[in-house]
């Protein structure tokens, strides 16, 4: 069962089920403090985005705590201080990588593992979940695969998946919201193995989509599906940009 306050007020259902009305009664001592926290959480958010102009009707949901990863698990710069430090000092060189066939490899491995996370989270989704369940799954098959989530912390970031419903362009961050019939949502997940990161997401249909929302979603599958048919040598970014809006317009 879950607690029909918990319900209520969004905790998650991770937090929130027991087996039975016994075990409810039991532990209800312990487990009402976090309606107050839950609460108090959800007023300092009202307080945040006072006067904020949402662009639909998406709110922000509870975000709970930073998971964590084991000691045996290899680990980007950012991991503990949020800073990619040698992404900056890229950033501030002119020098394009050409990586050595063996490093290939590395970059291969690495997306075909977020590749294989990717596809249990898409499994996963349902109607009524939250997305912070979502990150649960995410987190442990990553761990599974010995591989750092690499969102966790990039930036401060506080989840191991970016979970982007509906209006949300990218980059939303997994909280107590369920998902709910129609809505469309975007998986966006990166994995850190061997030094190297892999990069991949995917748009899911929650339920039963409206025709607008399978349209979005067809016609951005087929921008990228023009733009990776294109992708060799001589291509200039430019290029992939305007194919890019010709198949969306």
């Amino acid at each position: 069962m879950i607690c029909p306050t918990c319900k209520k007020i969004g905790v998650p259902p991770g937090i929130s089920s027991f087996c039975t009305q016994d075990c409810f009664k039991q532990y209800w001592p312990h487990h009402k403090g976090l309606h107050k926290m839950f609460t108090v959480d959800a007023a300092a958010k009202a307080d945040k985005f006072f006067g904020y102009k949402f662009s639909g009707a998406l709110r922000p949901g509870t975000v709970s705590a930073m998971r964590t990863v084991p000691d045996h698990i290899a680990r980007p710069d950012y991991w503990s201080s949020g800073q990619p430090v040698s992404e900056q000092q890229a950033d501030r060189s002119a020098k394009i990588p050409v990586y050595t066939a063996k490093e290939i490899e590395g970059i291969r491995l690495a997306c075909r593992l977020g590749r294989e996370v990717l596809d249990i989270a898409g499994r996963a989704i349902r109607v009524g979940m939250t997305t912070d369940e979502i990150d649960v799954v995410v987190h442990e098959a990553c761990i599974e695969r010995g591989c750092y989530p690499s969102p966790l912390n990039y930036y401060n970031f506080p989840k191991s998946v970016c979970t982007s419903v509906n209006e949300v362009i990218c980059h939303g961050i997994p909280d107590s919201r369920p998902l709910e019939d129609g809505d469309i949502l975007n998986i966006d997940i990166s994995v850190f193995k061997d030094g190297f990161h892999g990069d991949l997401n995917d748009t899911f249909l929650v339920g039963n989509v409206d025709a607008d929302g399978v349209r979005l979603v067809k016609t951005a599958f087929e921008c990228l599906a023009t733009a990776m048919a294109m992708v060799k040598p001589g291509t200039m970014y430019r290029d992939l940009g305007r194919e890019i809006t010709a198949v969306a317009e």
